[in-house]
């Protein structure tokens, strides 16, 4: 076997199925179900507006293969490109929003920005406080439920043996490359690949590389169905934590955001959300969309993320053993990032180079 990959989320699926393609023999190996983890509990924003600049080349490299996935995959994953509208309420988030603005275009990132007037032309009934926003036509959502199932089952059908509900007991290096056991045997390969999410650290620091990574719980939600009235995702500029919405084309209002996240066991990854925090979090929704102010919530739920000190995730070769390679700890806004990831990986792995910069996400950054 060339290649092993640890984590059966987006990052870990995507990557699989590029390797496949790329002509590799490939295992992806799960602990529990394909695509169960901080992937289910996502909130599938497809999102470029407000991200860390020198990943923004990694984020149109995601969104091309986003736009792409239901001929790679063989099936609609409920890609939407609706556009990402981001409200602004205050002079700090105009200031914030503007500064953005400037700094991502020669990063390839053209954001409209709405004054008022433009944004009750545009969206009426979205914000009624906000003093404008910005807009990005091309980005949307997709269904998290459906993702790392669908790449999965294409990287099967591709030739990658798929192992999942294996608990990982330990990773050896051998004289041909690593050796890992687990509940199901022994699987071994020239090369690993840990995409394990929150799991990703002890990986890195069996391997001597500790990094800074704490597990927390997103606080999710959905109302009832409601008539399709939002078209595009809806976030806001914050200092704080901002609220984001998304109506689904089945009527229901996904939300998240507005406040702390939950704190999380990280040997289990048992995740809950904290109730009373709710209301809170419903006041922020109502900002965005005031119509909504009498909507019932019909099922909150959480999931294990990890998030690294420095708020950005660990890509690339490990800095201590060759063979091995680390995609993880993507702090909550990894979804948009998914498919690029995976493609990014399988390209280092194959070629041993990658197009799209990787450098700021190394790991060796905390040595």
């Amino acid at each position: 076997m060339d290649v092993t990959v640890l984590g059966g989320g987006l990052m870990g699926t995507s990557a699989a199925f590029f390797l496949a393609r790329r002509g590799r023999k490939v295992r992806l190996i799960e602990r529990g179900f394909i695509g169960a983890g901080a992937t289910v509990a996502s909130f599938g924003n497809i999102r470029r507006t407000g991200r860390f600049l020198p990943q923004l080349p990694l984020a149109h490299r995601s969104l091309a293969l986003w736009n792409r996935a239901e001929t790679l995959l063989g099936r609609d994953v409920e890609f939407r490109a609706t556009g990402h509208l981001r409200l602004i309420f205050d002079d700090s988030g105009m200031d914030k929003m503007q500064a953005y603005a400037a700094a991502a275009q020669p990063w390839d990132l053209d954001i409209e920005q709405l004054d008022k007037s433009e944004l009750r032309h545009r969206f009426p009934g979205m914000g009624q406080e906000a003093i404008g926003a910005s807009f990005s036509p091309q980005d949307g959502s997709a269904n998290p439920r459906l993702i790392a199932p669908a790449f999965a089952q294409a990287a099967a059908s591709t030739g990658v043996e798929v192992v999942s509900q294996a608990e990982v007991s330990g990773i050896i290096v051998t004289a041909q490359g690593f050796a890992v056991d687990t509940s199901k045997g022994r699987f071994e390969s020239a090369s690993l690949l840990n995409c394990a999410g929150a799991w990703g650290r002890q990986i890195a620091e069996d391997f001597g590389e500790p990094v800074p990574l704490s597990v927390h719980g997103p606080q999710m939600g959905v109302t009832e169905a409601l008539p399709h009235k939002i078209k595009p995702v809806i976030g806001m500029w914050s200092d704080g934590h901002g609220a984001y919405l998304r109506q689904v084309e089945r009527g229901n209002v996904v939300f998240g955001g507005g406040v702390n996240r939950t704190p999380i066991d990280p040997v289990t990854g048992y995740a809950k959300v904290d109730p009373a925090l709710l209301g809170k979090q419903l006041e922020k929704v109502i900002q965005l969309v005031p119509a909504m102010r009498n909507v019932t919530v019909i099922r909150q739920w959480s999931g294990c993320e990890g998030y690294v000190a420095d708020d950005l995730p660990v890509m690339g070769p490990s800095s201590t053993t060759p063979g091995l390679f680390h995609a993880f700890g993507f702090c909550g806004h990894g979804f948009q990032l998914g498919p690029g990831v995976g493609d990014a990986m399988a390209e280092l792995i194959d070629t041993g180079g990658c197009e799209t910069p990787l450098e700021p996400f190394h790991i060796a950054r905390f040595q």
